[in-house]
């Protein structure tokens, strides 16, 4: 069996102009965004984890939200081929920081890109020990089948990013 080659993992900080940036945020901290509870951060949760998320899919599978044309700052500066989801994701502050159980988002190489809407604690944290902080206007891009964590927050009300996972 071929072993697929895994993408060496980017950090692009001030991704997107500062106007771009500022749009994103306030769309995501209004109150007309659609926001669903999500009882457990992945499928590897261990049953006693109290992680709880909020999530708004953009697209996925062809079908798009009404909010997808803010995403389109982002989009244009991806080198993307197609398109799979953008999911939107809102962790909650929790009183200490809350290390998620390692997922894949999907089980076959792609890239995904994780862009930071906040700065806060929190934290992605990479298959080898790579932790990479959240900072906002910043992205990541990486293999998101290869296994990775997300963090909660303990110094903001929430942490916001936006996970997009596209082939190139």
């Amino acid at each position: 069996m071929k072993k697929e080659k895994v993408l060496p993992h980017k950090i692009k900080d001030n991704f997107l102009p500062p106007a771009e940036l500022i749009k994103l945020q306030d769309t995501f901290n209004s109150g007309s965004m659609d926001w669903y509870y999500i009882k457990d951060i992945n499928m590897n949760a261990s049953k006693d984890s109290l992680g709880v998320y909020f999530v708004h899919i953009a697209y996925k599978e062809g079908k798009a939200s009404r909010f997808m044309h803010v995403f389109s700052p982002i989009l244009i500066r991806l080198n993307i081929k197609s398109l799979t989801r953008i999911k939107v994701n809102l962790y909650p502050r929790t009183p200490k920081l809350e290390v998620h159980a390692a997922h894949v988002d999907y089980n076959y190489p792609h890239t995904g890109a994780i862009f930071y809407l906040n700065t806060n604690d929190g934290k992605t944290i990479l298959a080898d020990g790579t932790r990479v902080a959240s900072i906002a206007n910043r992205v990541l891009i990486f293999d998101a089948s290869t296994k990775h964590a997300s963090t909660s927050t303990t110094n903001s009300k929430a942490r916001f990013t936006i996970n997009i996972n596209y082939d190139e």
